[in-house]
């Protein structure tokens, strides 16, 4: 119940609604995308905790996933799940939130719930690449080590 209290803060908050302006700006625009990725990597580097390496992971897929849509792998991305997650990628490297990252360990707690509704809201679509990732990963298995064959004659 608290979470849900805190994630309509959120989702209300003039932080969440500035993200989700510049995350229309930065889907258009794949080095803004590669920066993004790499800037929210960087932030989660710094988080410790029993608890964080559940949102270390979810944060992992939603990096690798854009950085696909980046390069161009992977368009099968709705444009709303695309701008959502751009939104929380940007309200997550900003420092000046709800609870500003400053304050020591509840600082990140706002972004960790943002995370975790990111997945339940757009968990469909989050599987839809997790299972392309993993179909794309078996297949350069198989081609990077082809059959041998045998000459006769």
């Amino acid at each position: 119940m608290a979470n849900s209290s805190l994630i309509s803060r959120i989702l209300s908050s003039i932080f969440f609604k500035r993200a989700n302006v510049g995350a229309v700006r930065y889907a258009r625009n794949s080095r803004s995308l590669f920066q993004l990725v790499k800037d929210a990597l960087a932030k989660s580097g710094g988080l410790s905790g029993n608890n964080i390496a559940a949102f270390r992971e979810q944060l992992g897929v939603v990096t690798r996933l854009i950085r696909a849509y980046a390069s161009g792998e992977y368009r099968q991305l709705p444009w709303k799940t695309l701008t959502s997650i751009v939104a929380v990628l940007l309200y997550f490297v900003n420092p000046l939130d709800i609870i500003p990252d400053i304050l020591p360990i509840v600082g990140f707690a706002d972004d960790i719930a943002l995370v975790g509704w990111l997945f339940s809201s757009m968990g469909s679509d989050i599987e839809k690449f997790r299972q392309w990732e993993q179909t794309t990963a078996n297949s350069t298995e198989t081609n990077a080590h082809p059959p041998k064959t045998i000459k006769i004659g």
